[in-house]
């Protein structure tokens, strides 16, 4: 077979361096240094994997951070990591580890009689939604996208007004759509609601804008139900069931992996957040971390500035790395359906947290057959940090990438 020839050689050195609306239903040891504000238009693509922000907050080989979160709580918080949409584009696999984690949760003992609790009162964030049919639009529109954060508000007993309020927040520059619902407790796990109002409150006017729904008109439409399945003793998770059949999953607060995720679905400020990241978890064995098997999901990089797609790949800026036994590992991406690009080699460490990739097996797969490429790609690989889920790196050319793990 004719082999299509492309000599491609690296040599580097690495420096020491160290997120419901139910609307119906600092430095990592030093700072990341040497980043570059070059982009490649045509590459953007490739540079940011949207995705849902949930995670646990212990990692391999280092020091666990204090959480109150407890194992089975944790459990559903690790099952939503790499989810898109809040549950929009989970796979069958993912929808079944979500609801695995949330039938665990329900069957133990969380806070009785919920509904009637101080600790359900408050600001809870949307991290995941299933959605049945009988979604409405909004609920559609608005949580499937990772740009946008969505608020639940309730307050039920420390007010003369009893509400349940769904926010969307566009941005800090945009502003927010406010749809509210009386709201009234009719068992210790149930509250009634009953849509009355809602608005966009638009940063760029010093006026709200009616949100065009006629509430009034809806009639029991506009009315719903939601139970409380399960409250963390801690206040900080909810599982919510609502009449239109929907399950969602709350949080009041959210631990430092769920933070950087949901800076990286934004993609702003994601090279500081990560610096922050890494600066809060630091490793008990000094630059110690293991590059643990499995398929990690390039999610973030902080460049990519070739004109060669077939570079960016050898260089690991695109796809997955498959971490294999015996030191083993493969760079795959996704070209078009049924071709991919596939490099394989071998990593040795080389120090605490260092490793030198020889990646010199590449090739284009299409079906059963294979289009062998001559390329020689020689790496030092970094782990500033990694837990079960995700890795934060720094590969060719000192460029950050972030990881999760495909489980």
């Amino acid at each position: 077979m004719a082999s299509l020839r492309f000599f491609y050689s690296v040599e580097m050195s690495s420096p020491c361096l160290l997120c419901p609306c139910p609307l119906s239903s600092s430095s990592p040891r030093c700072h990341l240094l040497n980043r570059t504000n070059k982009r490649v238009d045509s590459f953007r693509s490739f540079r940011t994997l949207r995705v849902t922000c949930s995670s646990s907050s212990t990692f391999t080989g280092g020091q666990t951070q204090q959480s109150s979160f407890n194992d089975a709580e944790m459990k559903l918080i690790d099952a939503l990591i790499g989810i898109q949409g809040r549950g929009k584009s989970a796979s069958p696999k993912q929808l079944n580890d979500v609801e695995s984690a949330v039938k665990v949760l329900e069957g133990l003992e969380g806070i009785p009689n919920p509904a009637e609790s101080e600790l359900i009162e408050g600001r809870w964030q949307l991290m995941f939604t299933t959605r049945p049919g009988t979604a409405s639009p909004i609920q559609r529109t608005f949580t499937g996208v990772d740009v946008f954060t969505v608020f639940q508000d309730v307050y039920l007993k420390t007010t003369n007004d009893p509400r349940v309020s769904n926010i969307v927040k566009f941005s800090d520059f945009i502003g927010e759509l406010k749809v509210e619902a009386v709201a009234s407790i009719k068992d210790p796990k149930r509250v009634l609601f009953r849509f009355d109002r809602a608005a966009f409150a638009l940063k760029f006017l010093p006026f709200k804008v009616p949100y065009p729904v006629p509430f009034r008109l809806l009639g029991d439409e506009a009315k719903g139900w939601l139970d409380t399945t399960y409250l963390s003793p801690s206040g900080n998770l909810r599982i919510s069931r609502g009449n239109k059949g929907t399950t969602f999953v709350l949080q009041k607060e959210t631990v430092p992996r769920q933070k950087l995720l949901a800076t990286i679905s934004q993609d702003k400020g994601v090279a500081e957040a990560i610096d922050e990241f890494l600066a809060s978890n630091t490793n008990s064995k000094e630059d110690d971390y293991e590059l643990l098997e499995g398929n990690w999901q390039m999610i973030w990089s902080s460049q990519m500035y070739t004109d060669s797609w077939l570079e960016n790949a050898a260089n690991g800026l695109m796809g997955r790395q498959i971490i294999e036994k015996d030191g083993r590992i493969k760079f795959e991406v996704n070209i078009i359906p049924a071709f991919r690009f596939s490099m394989k080699g071998k990593f040795l460490k080389s120090g605490g947290s260092t490793y030198e990739l020889k990646m010199d097996d590449a090739a284009i797969i299409g079906g059963p057959f294979g289009y062998p490429i001559e390329l020689t790609n020689n790496i030092k690989l970094q782990v500033l940090y990694t837990d079960e889920k995700m890795r934060i790196s720094r590969g060719f050319d000192n460029i950050v990438f972030v990881h999760i793990r495909e489980m």
